[in-house]
């Protein structure tokens, strides 16, 4: 064993975090074969059964709504929730499931948001995400306007966008704008990088995360949250009092 080794073994928790504090899972994509989520009713229902068995008793899918790649709208996204639902009930797995959507925010956006009534969860939270890539120049506009209809905007795993890694004043001016903060559990793992764990890290220091959500795809995403549970940072976010999962 290396010296990195014994360092992060020292880093981590001897008695794991019960997930079963945080009651809900409120960013997931566990309806079948309408996103990169889940390939079908089976593999739908292993993951639920999966998350049960990890703490959750409610959960919130929220499948992929894209302009130009995941045509989805709320008919065919309630549809396959109600395929799972069924099946859950036949397999006697005790789990609440709902949906949302996560919104991508692209050119058809603003459309959907003038003449649609959007998916959302809990207090008509609504769970957004960005380009990859590079932030949208519209940012601002689309967030005030959501406000102004009525919906309180979650922005998906901000840790996740590089171009921010830099200008951390940006995640602050979301807060200071109204927008609450969802954060993937796995990225306390750094599953998705190294940088983007330590933002993670970074932002529970700073007490600015309200949603943990698992932003489960498939059985490897459940089977990694087996290790996440001994992250100390993931402690201190479940223990700062700031999370919302179980008001839901």
């Amino acid at each position: 064993m290396g010296l990195f080794d014994i360092f992060k073994k020292n880093k981590r928790l001897k008695t794991p975090v019960d997930l079963s504090v945080l009651e809900s899972d409120i960013h997931s994509h566990l309806i079948p074969n309408i996103d990169d989520g889940s390939k079908g009713v089976e593999d739908s229902v292993k993951m639920i059964s999966a998350l049960h068995q990890l703490g959750y008793n409610k959960i919130i899918t929220t499948p992929h709504i894209m302009g130009d790649f995941y045509k989805n709208t709320p008919e065919n996204i309630l549809s396959g929730l109600e395929k799972v639902k069924q099946s859950l009930k036949e397999e006697n797995i005790p789990v609440e499931l709902s949906a949302a959507a996560e919104y991508y925010l692209d050119y058809d956006f603003e459309k959907k948001l003038d003449e649609e009534k959007l998916l959302t969860f809990g207090n008509n939270y609504l769970l957004f995400e960005v380009s990859y890539m590079n932030p949208p120049d519209n940012m601002n506009h689309m967030i005030f306007k959501m406000q102004t209809l009525g919906y309180r905007p979650v922005l998906a795993h901000p840790e996740r966008y590089n171009f921010w890694h830099t200008e951390f004043e940006k995640y602050e001016s979301f807060i200071d704008k109204g927008v609450l903060l969802q954060m993937n559990i796995n990225s306390l793992t750094g599953y998705y990088s190294i940088p983007t764990k330590r933002i993670a890290e970074q932002m529970i220091d700073k007490n600015m995360i309200s949603f943990l959500g698992t932003d489960c795809h498939h059985i490897g995403h459940v089977n990694l949250m087996k290790e996440v549970v001994y992250e100390k940072h993931l402690q201190t976010l479940i223990e700062s009092g700031t999370l919302l999962n179980k008001s839901l």
